[in-house]
């Protein structure tokens, strides 16, 4: 199981991102090991929760300006 997740891991960092922050690994692998769980989970499912997840959580400190980058 633990082979089957670093395997998807890493194929999601080269395949997907091209590149990881070591800042924001952590989240990354949070992420992966969420579809890890919930890999045999219709996509209907997983959109239902993942809508209302997101609207039940407060702003994150972290990610708030993530995208705005200082010029």
């Amino acid at each position: 199981m633990v082979e089957s997740y670093f395997s998807r891991l890493r194929r999601m960092v080269s395949g997907q991102h091209h590149h990881v922050s070591p800042q924001y690994l952590y989240q990354y692998a949070n992420h992966a090991a969420w579809l890890e769980d919930n890999r045999r989970t219709d996509n209907g499912t997983l959109a239902q929760i993942v809508v209302s997840s997101s609207m039940a959580a407060p702003v994150s400190r972290q990610w708030k300006g993530y995208w705005q980058r200082a010029a």
